[in-house]
């Protein structure tokens, strides 16, 4: 089985231990790193690969639409992701125009497993 790098962006503490416990449930061996803002992204982003990003959208300091425009040439092969509660079709568009693909919160075992396979 294949480890993964999987960076966690959301300003809510809650939210990125929900979804580390999911990922971490099942898959123990993946390596996971977090951060709270869209600059903290942007700055692992370029410290390290990642295979899976999943990024909140509303977030002080920089919000996950600016981050994941940096993000994206930076890291070309990763599959990345809004999770977040803003479900406006701005936001979706965003997504799609960005390459990346749209979770919509809540969080649920099922969404995250789906997309993390």
């Amino acid at each position: 089985m294949t480890v993964k790098n999987c960076l966690i962006v959301d300003d809510s503490k809650m939210s990125r231990m929900m979804v580390k416990k999911i990922i971490l449930d099942a898959h123990p061996d993946w390596i996971l790193a977090e951060a709270q803002n869209g600059q903290e992204a942007i700055d692992r982003a370029s410290e390290a690969g990642f295979d899976i990003i999943l990024l909140d959208y509303n977030m002080p300091v920089m919000e996950g639409g600016a981050a994941a425009a940096v993000i994206r040439p930076l890291q070309p092969e990763a599959q990345i992701a809004f999770l977040t509660a803003n479900v406006q079709e701005a936001v979706k568009n965003l997504a799609i125009q960005l390459r990346i693909d749209f979770i919509p919160k809540p969080i649920t075992e099922e969404k995250i497993k789906r997309y993390v396979g």
